[in-house]
């Protein structure tokens, strides 16, 4: 669970953004949008399979080609 308690001198908008970085940084969003419907492990599989496919291409094909 994820706790933020407000510094002095520390205006909501701080507060917030600080939460924020906090929850992303722990991974629950991405955790619950994952479980949100069952996906079996084949099916798991064959996606992360095709995101590492994407990944490599996107590093051939991207950055460092530059020079």
């Amino acid at each position: 669970m994820t706790v933020v308690v407000i510094r002095p001198n520390e205006s909501q908008d701080q507060l917030l953004k600080r939460f924020r970085k906090k929850v992303v940084k722990s991974g629950v969003l991405s955790t619950v949008r994952r479980k949100r419907w069952f996906i079996s492990k084949s099916e798991l599989r064959r996606v992360e399979k095709k995101k590492a496919i994407r990944r490599i291409k996107r590093r051939q094909t991207g950055r460092g080609m530059d020079a």
